[in-house]
């Protein structure tokens, strides 16, 4: 047994058609005109009170079901009405039919679920692919920032050598224009002493 939708459901099983059926006063029947021999023709429920009296015939069960095997029938009834009501509905389908129905809307779900997974993944991948540019963007950055601090260390020990250099010039050159001077002066005071000598 299958069901087809929350109030109808499927029967194959010779004794729940039967009880089904008997529990609504249904008998087995055929098709006035139809079938020739062996074959009883086209095979229906008949209900009381309704018009199948003057088109259907009663068959036996045994008949019904082996016509209801060789056709490879199923049959969709339902229990209650929208209303709660007992609910004669009944329909003979074929089996092929109803694995088909069944197998595409099978297909149906399977593809509405991969097309939810695929935007997820396609999702993530964004996300991943956003990740690693911000991860780029910040070690570029981080690089940037690091070449900067070098730079200005570079900056620093140069000018910082510059400064040194030039005060030992400026010193070398201030001691040289001392031992100048000292040399004049001794030279000038020799030239007096020489003068008064004389």
């Amino acid at each position: 047994m299958a069901r087809t939708s929350a109030s109808s459901k499927v029967l194959t099983d010779h004794d729940e058609i039967r009880r089904w059926a008997e529990e609504r006063g249904a008998r087995p029947a055929r098709v006035n005109g139809t079938g020739n021999g062996d074959d009883v023709g086209i095979i229906r429920l008949d209900f009381p009170g309704y018009t199948g009296e003057d088109s259907l015939e009663e068959i036996s069960w045994d008949d019904w079901f082996r016509k209801f095997d060789e056709s490879n029938l199923a049959l969709i009834v339902q229990d209650r009405t929208a209303r709660g009501q007992k609910s004669n509905f009944n329909k003979l389908v074929s089996r092929e039919t109803l694995e088909e129905l069944s197998e595409s809307r099978g297909s149906a779900r399977r593809q509405s679920s991969t097309g939810s997974n695929g935007r997820g993944s396609r999702s993530q991948s964004r996300g991943s692919r956003s990740a690693s540019s911000r991860s780029r963007s910040s070690q570029s950055s981080g690089a940037s920032r690091s070449s900067r601090s070098s730079r200005s260390k570079t900056s620093s020990r140069s000018s910082g050598s510059s400064r040194s250099g030039g005060a030992k010039k400026s010193s070398r050159t201030t001691a040289r224009s001392r031992s100048g001077k000292k040399s004049s002066s001794r030279a000038s005071s020799g030239r007096g002493n020489r003068r008064r000598a004389a």
